[in-house]
């Protein structure tokens, strides 16, 4: 026994008969994962993609709402959603016929489109920043604020918290160890001293953070408003607000990532809180999930940058790529932001993920399991330990890969897909309560077989 009062024998039993079920039932994936695996590096585009717990990848052969169909004809509810970058449905019917439009109509030039102003007066409509900027990811979008922090304050370091996720930006990829700012295990190639330029605090930790600020070399904090990608992570009441006042005492920059808890609301986790940063960057889901990402300023940093590019010597600025704010993913931006990424569909995700919350806590009640659940927005998370963590490293502990690996791979064989890496789960609008009751009940049946 565990302390999650999981029988570990069982488990294991459970995980070897769902990998057998997948290999049985997936012939086709299993076909295409052989022909992959030659000339794709662990068999897949991208080498994460492996990381799903099945024996070989499972191939998508279409997506639409909150359904996927694979390529042996089994569909499935999605609830991961391409780990936010599909919040609100595969091919959203305004994106896709934006796309259709301008299918024919040229790609990418190096310059704006007239869908342009409109985007920016969206995005400054919603986050209350002024300014914006354009590019890629949300990994493009941290590393250049990142940058133009630097660049403004004339200082060189980046405070991040333990735990943090800013998709692949170096400066982030750290962890706190024994007081010390440490690289993420894991890392491929590393070789500059990232401590060097980073330093790490907790989360939810203020008079930690004040500590690091008082030294006056901090050029910005950087932060999710609640951590997402190491399991969730909420901040106290105060926290988000204490680190506005903190950056503004310390003449320090104050970015927040909404990349993911962009499923708060309308608009942001900042929106709801009426915290307005001097930095915002959001990724993934901006676009309908094309490639996109944006970044905003306030009008007091945006002055200083204009003026900062009127004076710089000539050269790249470490900041852009050629497919930045192309014809199409502006259009497609344009159109989700005006008709997706609306209000009525926030109410809609967020009343079904708290159904989903409450079906969640009664599943754990019932099976006297000391699991907790969050709830942000449209997004909700089961975390195996009875209070929910309050700092990253809480959040670490509580974690048991093999137990999530297997009851991932059990939901998956009945049709039921959440992110992979850990329990998080994303409701988007086409989401329908016997959705829920699905996922709630699947899950409910494999806790059966391994609650004591």
């Amino acid at each position: 026994m565990s302390e999650h009062r999981i029988d570990r024998e069982r488990l294991a039993a459970l995980a070897r008969r769902e990998a057998e079920r997948f290999t049985t039932t997936h012939p086709k994936s299993a076909e295409l994962a052989s022909q992959a695996r030659p000339h794709l590096l662990s068999g897949v585009p991208m080498h994460w993609m492996s990381d799903w717990g099945t024996p070989f990848s499972l191939f998508v052969s279409s997506a639409a709402g909150n359904r996927l169909v694979d390529v042996d004809g089994h569909e499935y509810l999605d609830f991961c959603l391409g780990d936010t970058g599909a919040m609100f449905g595969h091919s959203p019917a305004p994106v896709a016929a934006a796309i259709a439009q301008h299918a024919t109509g040229g790609y990418t030039t190096m310059l704006p489109s007239p869908d342009a102003a409109r985007v920016g007066a969206l995005l400054a409509e919603r986050f209350g920043l002024p300014v914006w900027q354009v590019c890629t990811s949300a990994t493009d979008a941290n590393r250049f604020v990142i940058r133009w922090a630097r660049a403004l304050t004339d200082r060189d370091k980046i405070l991040v918290f333990d735990g943090c996720y800013h998709g692949t930006a170096d400066d982030t990829l750290v962890r706190l160890h024994g007081g010390d700012t440490v690289p993420r295990p894991g890392l491929v190639g590393q070789v500059n001293d990232l401590a060097a330029h980073t330093v790490v605090a907790e989360f939810n930790d203020l008079a930690g953070v004040e500590a690091l600020l008082a030294r006056g070399d901090v050029a910005a904090v950087l932060t999710e408003p609640a951590l997402t990608n190491i399991g969730m992570v909420l901040p106290e009441p105060g926290f988000i607000e204490g680190l506005r006042a903190l950056t503004e005492r310390y003449d320090t920059l104050l970015i927040l990532d909404e990349t993911h808890t962009i499923s708060a609301g309308w608009g942001g986790w900042s929106g709801e809180l009426r915290v307005v940063p001097d930095l915002l960057t959001l990724g993934k889901p901006v676009a309908g999930g094309l490639p996109a990402a944006v970044f905003g300023m306030s009008r007091a940093v945006a002055e200083r940058a204009e003026a900062f590019l009127a004076q710089k010597e000539a050269g790249h600025s470490g900041m852009g790529t050629t497919l930045s704010a192309n014809l199409f993913t502006l259009a497609a931006m344009r159109a989700n932001l005006e008709s997706v990424m609306t209000p009525n569909a926030y109410a809609t995700m967020q009343d079904t993920a708290a159904y989903l919350a409450e079906r969640l806590t009664a599943l754990f009640d019932q099976h006297r399991l000391p699991w907790c659940v969050t709830q942000i927005g449209a997004r909700c998370e089961f975390q195996f330990c009875a209070e929910r963590p309050r700092t990253g490293r809480e959040a670490e502990a509580a974690m048991d890969h093999e137990l999530e690996a297997a009851l991932h791979l059990y939901l998956l064989n009945r049709g039921v897909l959440i992110t992979p890496f850990h329990n998080m789960t994303l409701c988007a609008p086409d989401t329908r309560r016997s959705d829920v009751d699905r996922l709630v009940d699947a899950l409910g049946e494999a806790l059966v077989e391994l609650a004591d």
